[in-house]
């Protein structure tokens, strides 16, 4: 059970990085404001994708995950 929380800790704290590398990429590269690029990214496909530990996404860099958020972007029309 220690090692299970320990690999959730991890994760968790990957994820909060990757977040606060997105919200600065989209902050800098779409000209957001910081409470609407927080709720896109909070609100994002991307995020699931991020939290679910089958796809892996949360060991992968900020730029690469970008591409992921910029293309779910594109699709709802938001770029």
């Amino acid at each position: 059970m220690e090692m299970e929380n320990k690999e959730e800790t991890a994760k968790r704290y990957l994820i909060e990085c990757l977040a606060r590398d997105l919200v600065v990429m989209l902050i800098e590269d779409y000209g957001m404001g910081l409470e609407k690029a927080l709720d896109v990214f909070y609100n994002s496909e991307t995020l699931e994708k991020l939290e679910d530990s089958n796809t892996g996404l949360y060991y992968q860099g900020p730029v690469y995950v970008m591409d992921f958020l910029q293309e779910e972007l594109r699709a709802k029309g938001e770029q």
